[in-house]
């Protein structure tokens, strides 16, 4: 599919990951409508990128969203997330559920929420070259190399990997894919708190190259996504061939 004319919904748009692919899409012509909290209207102005406010837990919020995009909608893309670590069981005991509940719903049902309102949406574009439309979801390696202390974050992304396949079976017949990228260990705004030094080790833990993904890398992978009609129902780890030690 053409990205070229498209309208897009990125999710989690105005920073990281999902800025880098607003950014990437809107240069190749689509007109994107970013998906974020209200708090960050702002890092948005004056970019040239429409924006929504909605918490992506929020069916409401997400619904009106989808229903301000502007033209037919084509392609969503799912980055909004958040990680915060903790074990299972800590030194103040077991973990709280409510915190675990707290990342199961944002990352898992807020990433479930914006792709069905958008799938229901793109449903009403008609047919290009064969197709409707994409949804593209954001996994991590974290769901296949969990390590101490992302049990809520690791069963979060697992959960998205395993919906890929059905969520493309289900909409297989009105011609919409759905394929979910797992990055490895990226740039991002979480990272930038980090020290200098554990940055650079962390890059180093990377086989080739040895750094620390650039959002653009996954923006890159998004773009094909979109234009390799083929591409449906997978899982692709975007990491360097990491491969996560237990800690």
């Amino acid at each position: 599919m053409k990205v070229d004319g498209a309208a897009a919904l990125v999710a989690g748009g105005a920073s990281g990951l999902g800025r880098a692919t607003a950014e990437a899409l809107a240069a190749r012509g689509a007109e994107v409508t970013v998906l974020d909290l209200p708090a960050a209207e702002e890092r948005v102005a004056g970019s040239g990128l429409r924006f929504a406010a909605a918490d992506v837990t929020d069916p409401e919020a997400v619904a009106a969203a989808v229903a301000a995009v502007e033209g037919d909608l084509r392609i969503a893309v799912n980055c909004a997330g958040i990680g915060p670590p903790g074990k299972i069981v800590g030194r103040d005991g077991p973990m709280d559920l409510e915190r675990f509940r707290t990342v199961i719903e944002v990352n898992l049902i807020g990433t479930f929420n914006v792709a069905r309102l958008a799938a229901a949406r793109i449903m009403e574009a008609d047919p290009v070259d064969g197709e409707r439309g994409l949804i593209v979801n954001t996994a991590s390696i974290a769901a296949f190399d969990g390590q101490i202390g992302q049990v809520s974050y690791s069963a979060s992304k697992g959960g998205i990997a395993a919906m890929t396949l059905p969520i493309a079976r289900d909409l297989s017949a009105s011609l919409i894919r759905c394929v979910t990228i797992a990055p490895g260990i990226f740039d991002t705004p979480l990272l930038g708190t980090l020290s200098e030094e554990v940055r650079a080790s962390l890059g180093a833990s990377v086989p080739h190259p040895a750094r620390l993904g650039d959002p653009a890398e996954y923006a890159q992978l998004v773009v094909h996504v979109v234009e390799n009609q083929m591409l449906n129902g997978e899982t692709i780890r975007l990491d360097g061939a990491l491969r996560m030690a237990p800690r």
